[in-house]
């Protein structure tokens, strides 16, 4: 697929900060070297975090509410991190994993219900000794709601990334009570040594007009690369797609799915290159354009968008590089885009110097056009902010 981009950095109402146009026929090693040279050099300046939005306050302008899920002084776990959001009939949802620390065998997956006035308390869901020989931790839950039928709790479990496993749970009741979890299964597609099926790695699935479930995937067992998983029966059987490139272009994990008018799908995505790339397609999934670099900044950190409703796109991400010892987690914005490819950003939720920072938000849109977004807050628990798009 031969997708002609312009890439450019453009604000409206505040300072200008025009970067560079320029065009990209699916040529990701030259864009890659652009974009190096860029970040490291005359961009850098406009990079940084004294051209964006003031840290946001309550008060300001499309900002509803910000505060955690549960408060420090008591909190279940030591540390907490990979939350996701989701709207479901009953309610507004969320799950993370929790425990000592990552990687410890006693990290478990926690879920909690909005009762429409506050949070309730979270209650451990699934431990990662379904039947194993051994209990292992558990990874990166991700909370999906399809058009039709049970809300879907995807997560992992195994003592790596390059070794996990992906599971499943279902609710019929909004997270009330669920099923049994059971393993998705596996695939060869995936390749050598792990060939086990993951679901969304990361990031919410995207639900196709004919009913099939999408889910943005990734592997790290054979470089780090991109792939889809598509289910057409709520997770009984899986078509993998790719992985839809090599891991030498770009070292690329955790994507995100944009929607467009035209039925075009975008995937945005971390990498190790300092920037947010991206990957296109144009039949539901099916085949995907080669990854190439946004104009955007990334610090190797997971991102989350969302099509919002009135057909622009949201997106929560990190809005810095790795540099001088700092993980690039210090800070955390969103961005508008009216293309997916021309970004706006409009507020910084987080800034501050704390080295475990502010990360893996997760984002939704709900009935009532407001957007949820949850992200890990300092690794001790999670934050919530609603942001009312409207009034941008």
């Amino acid at each position: 697929m031969d997708i002609h981009l312009e890439t450019g950095y453009k604000r409206s109402s505040k300072p200008n900060m025009k970067m560079k146009i320029w065009k990209n026929r699916a040529n990701p090693l030259a864009v890659f070297l652009m974009m190096t040279a860029l970040v490291s050099g005359s961009v850098r300046s406009q990079n940084t975090q004294d051209d964006l939005p003031a840290l946001v306050r309550d008060g300001d302008e499309g900002y509803v509410s910000g505060g955690f899920i549960f408060e420090l002084d008591g909190r279940p776990t030591p540390e907490c991190h990979a939350s996701t959001i989701e709207e479901t009939p009953f309610g507004i949802v969320a799950a993370w994993f929790a425990g000592t620390e990552e990687r410890h065998q006693d990290v478990a997956i926690r879920f909690a219900r909005h009762d429409g006035k506050s949070w309730l308390p979270s209650v451990e869901l699934a431990d990662g000794s379904e039947g194993e020989s051994k209990e292992y931790p558990c990874w990166n839950p991700v909370l999906f709601q399809p058009r039709l039928g049970p809300l879907m709790l995807f997560y992992k479990v195994g003592p790596s990334p390059s070794t996990w496993w992906g599971m499943l749970m279902t609710s019929q009741d909004g997270g009330q009570t669920w099923s049994k979890p059971r393993k998705l299964g596996t695939n060869p597609a995936l390749g050598a040594p792990n060939t086990n099926l993951l679901g969304p790695v990361k990031n919410k699935p995207v639900q196709l007009s004919n009913g099939s479930i999408l889910c943005p995937s990734s592997s790290e067992h054979n470089q780090w690369r991109i792939h889809f998983e598509l289910t057409h029966d709520s997770g009984k059987s899986w078509e993998v797609i790719g992985p839809i490139h090599d891991g030498r272009d770009f070292n690329a994990i955790q994507p995100t799915i944009l929607t467009h008018a035209n039925g075009t799908l975008q995937a945005l995505c971390r990498s190790k290159e300092k920037v947010l790339v991206q990957t296109w397609s144009r039949d539901n999934g099916q085949t995907w354009s080669s990854i190439s670099a946004t104009h955007l900044p990334n610090p190797n950190a997971g991102p989350d968008a969302v099509t919002l409703r009135d057909g622009r796109h949201l997106l929560v991400y990190n809005h810095s590089v790795r540099e001088n010892g700092r993980n690039g987690r210090h800070i955390l914005n969103v961005a508008l885009s009216e293309d997916g490819i021309q970004w706006t950003p409009e507020w910084t939720l987080e800034k501050h110097s704390n080295p475990e920072g502010y990360s893996y938000p997760a984002v939704i849109q709900s009935h009532d056009g407001l957007v949820h977004i949850t992200y890990t807050w300092r690794r001790v628990t999670i934050k919530h902010v609603v942001l009312d798009p409207s009034k941008f």
